[in-house]
């Protein structure tokens, strides 16, 4: 197997009880030190032998907390990962490594990037993620934390200049950053978890949490948005003010109310669309013309 390129985590290691190999190793101990004292402080062959022994129980002894694994190698050869949570016991030459498999968060810093239309903005995501493949983690990569952080940084700037900040910028795109944010989410845990599997890590959840123009254009937009939301706004009140004047003119004619000519028609259009579509209150004057009442 090639460690370089394509090292991944075999079975789990076969692995003992330890509780039992360390009262061994107690008494081993004990006994060195029993004969020692009874040969009158002389080291014997056989005391020698019994310490060699009780080290090597010794160093065959993990303690591995609950999410916790240790990946172990014997002469540079990647030999298996031990996930049992307790003290257990191994071949004593194994090297070992523990290595954390516990839920990690990583907020990510506020990065300025361009969003697709060129615009500069502010960016940031908060990730969680684990480690999932042990020995990816320890032989693929020099150093998977950094790595995580390296990745999820150029994942996020990828992601920033892919889509256009909102419809504002891009009023054809489907998905842009502030008005999409599950879609955006998902297409960054998905652009993480590729770029992270040959590290072994596995992102158990990705999200933007802060989104803003840059500082340099945010007044400008900001100014923008208003002037788009008082278009938009007046744009519904004409078209309401428009349906009511025609409602109101098909009334009086299925009514027979007054008879207008084409001028007075247009006059009493004009009245109302200044009436219905005027910021201020709109002082009115009183026609006592009353030639067309029947």
């Amino acid at each position: 197997m090639e460690h370089q390129n394509e090292v991944s985590e075999k079975s789990l290691l076969f692995s003992m009880s330890g509780y039992g190999f360390l009262l061994i190793g107690l008494v081993l101990l004990a006994a060195v030190g029993y004969r020692f004292l009874q040969n009158g402080g002389a080291i014997s062959f056989s005391m020698i032998v019994l310490g060699i022994l009780a080290l090597l129980i010794f160093k065959g002894l993990s303690v591995i907390d609950p999410n916790e694994a240790v990946v172990t190698t014997f002469l540079g050869t990647y030999m298996g990962s031990m996930k049992k949570s307790g003290l257990r016991f191994i071949i004593p030459f194994y090297g070992k490594q523990k290595i954390s498999l516990r839920a990690r968060n990583l907020n990510g810093q506020i990065l300025k990037v361009n969003d697709k239309a060129g615009n500069p903005i502010e960016i940031a995501a908060v990730i969680v993620w684990q480690v999932d493949d042990t020995a990816k983690a320890v032989f693929a990569v020099d150093d998977y934390e950094r790595f995580v952080a390296i990745q999820s940084e150029a994942a996020v700037r990828n992601l920033a200049g892919s889509y256009a900040y909102d419809h504002n910028e891009d009023s054809s795109a489907a998905v842009t950053l502030r008005d999409s944010t599950g879609s955006i989410n998902e297409k960054l845990e998905q652009e993480l978890n590729e770029r992270l599997a040959r590290a072994g890590v596995n992102v158990l959840e990705a999200r933007i949490s802060h989104l803003a123009y840059a500082p340099e254009i945010a007044m400008a937009m900001l100014q923008r948005q208003q002037a788009s939301a008082v278009v938009a706004a007046r744009k519904q009140i004409v078209e309401g003010a428009v349906g009511m004047v025609e409602m109101a003119l098909q009334r009086l004619h299925d009514r027979k109310t007054v008879e207008l000519s084409n001028t007075e028609r247009a006059q009493l259009v004009s009245n109302l669309m200044v009436v219905l579509c005027a910021e201020k209150s709109v002082t009115p004057t009183v026609n006592m013309n009353s030639n067309h009442l029947q």
